[in-house]
């Protein structure tokens, strides 16, 4: 394959990202074992270095991380948080290529096809400048991983994770790579199918690699092979920049205390809902269904399904609705744990119908409105504008 026609796809996954985002938020826990603990408290989902190093593991009960490691400190997720600040990691790549999946909350794939000519620097050192420029800019750790595919960039950047940072696996070195690759190892490679391999006494990348296009046809069907030509340097996989819209949006938290204040829970469904109105904003949609939720201190959950008449992204129409139909769920006499908000029935912003009781000059104003209070949060971050009586930050 000449040089020139070998794609290159980097793999930028962020370190830790949830322990990561609260060492950011707080100093005081830098260099300082920290876990992130599951909405409801029940298991930890994420782990800083420190936190690994001592021995913790993922998805380990809280409850007994806590015996065996008390003096790590233990962090309710909170997901805005990530989410803000995933977005500004997301915007510092493409600032370097125009062409990006963004793959999960911490991971994306970039296309630095031909790039090298634009920034006259090797993919190396253009991956090395995209780490630098988001732990200045954002101030979270990433690894970096190029190769001519999505499933050797993906091995590339659990290397990276184990040298400097970033790490390419060449076009000649695949084999080498490969043979020092365990199955388990290969993105798209679940436990199963390892276990099938296994059997047949195949145990690294390189072994599956040498097999027969029958055998694997046979063993693994389509997935094999295109894994195979993947893992050999031959990109099946292409990079996809379209955002594929949600059917739904859900913004959902516990309390940081059980409560049965009314105003607070209220506040809390307010925030929920700026944060599902600002992504609805983002996407160009709007909501014609919403839905509230409150979980008790006994996991018993009450729900109800507000229908409007006309779509919106506002949320003050969106708290309108919930302050008509929050005594439908809410009862003073129960203790709540939890709160959510979720929008359903979602359309473009362009095919909605303008509501015939507002003028157009006032869907103007709340639009520039919304706009203004949307530019805010990007630039000085979340609760820059407090909502309800009370800042609800730790939803």
């Amino acid at each position: 394959m000449v040089a020139s026609s070998i794609p290159a796809i980097a793999l930028m996954d962020c370190d830790s990202f949830f322990a990561s985002c609260e060492q950011l938020f707080n100093p005081a826990l830098l260099n300082q074992p920290v876990c992130v603990m599951s909405s409801n408290n029940g298991c930890i989902v994420a782990r800083s270095r420190e936190a690994k190093e001592l021995g913790v593991k993922m998805g380990m009960p809280v409850f007994q991380a806590k015996r065996l490691f008390p003096d790590v400190h233990y962090i309710a997720a909170k997901h805005d948080l990530y989410g803000e600040i995933s977005a500004r990691v997301m915007r510092v790549l493409s600032e370097f290529s125009p062409i990006i999946e963004i793959y999960s909350i911490d991971e994306a794939f970039i296309d630095l096809t031909g790039l090298e000519k634009t920034y006259k620097k090797s993919y190396l050192e253009i991956a090395s400048d995209i780490r630098n420029a988001i732990k200045y800019k954002v101030g979270v750790p990433v690894s970096i991983g190029v190769s001519s595919t999505k499933v050797l960039a993906k091995l590339a950047t659990r290397k990276a994770k184990k040298s400097h940072g970033i790490y390419k696996i060449d076009y000649q070195d695949i084999d080498n790579e490969l043979m020092q690759t365990d199955l388990i190892d290969i993105w798209g490679m679940g436990n199963n199918t390892v276990t099938l391999l296994n059997q047949f006494g195949l145990h690294t990348a390189y072994e599956f690699v040498c097999q027969s296009e029958n055998f694997i046809n046979r063993t693994l069907g389509k997935k094999g092979m295109e894994l195979k030509l993947e893992l050999t340097g031959k990109s099946i996989y292409r990079i996809s920049h379209e955002v594929s819209l949600p059917k739904s949006i859900q913004q959902t938290s516990s309390f940081g205390k059980f409560t049965s204040n009314e105003q607070y829970i209220k506040d809390s469904l307010y925030y929920h809902a700026h944060r599902a109105c600002t992504k609805l904003r983002r996407l160009g949609q709007k909501t014609q269904t919403i839905g509230i939720m409150l979980r008790t201190k006994d996991f018993k959950v009450y729900s109800t399904k507000i229908a409007l008449v006309y779509s919106t992204n506002w949320e003050f129409e969106i708290f309108e609705s919930i302050n008509k139909n929050f005594n439908d769920i809410f009862n003073p006499q129960v203790i709540y744990r939890s709160s959510g908000v979720i929008l359903e029935n979602l359309s473009e912003e362009y095919d909605s119908q303008l509501s015939l009781f507002d003028t157009l000059d006032i869907q103007i104003k709340q639009q520039n409105l919304a706009k203004a209070w949307d530019k805010l949060e990007a630039k000085y971050g979340n609760n820059v504008i407090l909502i309800g009586d009370r800042n609800i930050k730790h939803c």
